[in-house]
């Protein structure tokens, strides 16, 4: 199941990033349309648009928070992969394991510290 939505998600950013590469049309952030400041995942649509185009150098800097998170969500699925075709089990140090809502709670964190700083330089 998790894997399916992870597809899901992937197939609908590759979707967006190739519309945004062949019109140029993106996907306007609502936020930096009311308070004219930059949200954790904006430039996302220009991050997708370079990694089409083989750019992995022009996508970090595109937005460093969403490609590093794109980069671990990568590593997991590679893992849930090994491990559903017969491979051993990856699972994280004990000191590691939390909850999913303690995961949720530090990429929120993690993003909102990043939007601040991004927005003070």
């Amino acid at each position: 199941m998790a894997l399916r939505r992870v597809g899901g998600f992937f197939l609908a950013g590759t979707a967006l990033s190739g519309l945004a590469a062949t019109t140029g049309w993106g996907v306007p952030c609502p936020w930096r349309s009311l308070t004219g400041t930059l949200c954790p995942f904006c430039g996302a649509t220009t991050l997708g648009v370079r990694l089409l185009h083989l750019d992995p150098i022009g996508a970090f800097w595109a937005n460093p928070f969403v490609f590093v998170a794109l980069a671990v969500l990568a590593l997991l699925v590679i893992a849930w992969v090994v491990e559903l075709l017969g491979g051993p089990a990856v699972r994280p140090p004990p000191r590691l394991r939390a909850s999913n809502d303690q995961w949720c709670a530090a990429l929120g964190v993690l993003g909102v510290t990043f939007a601040v700083l991004r927005n003070l330089s």
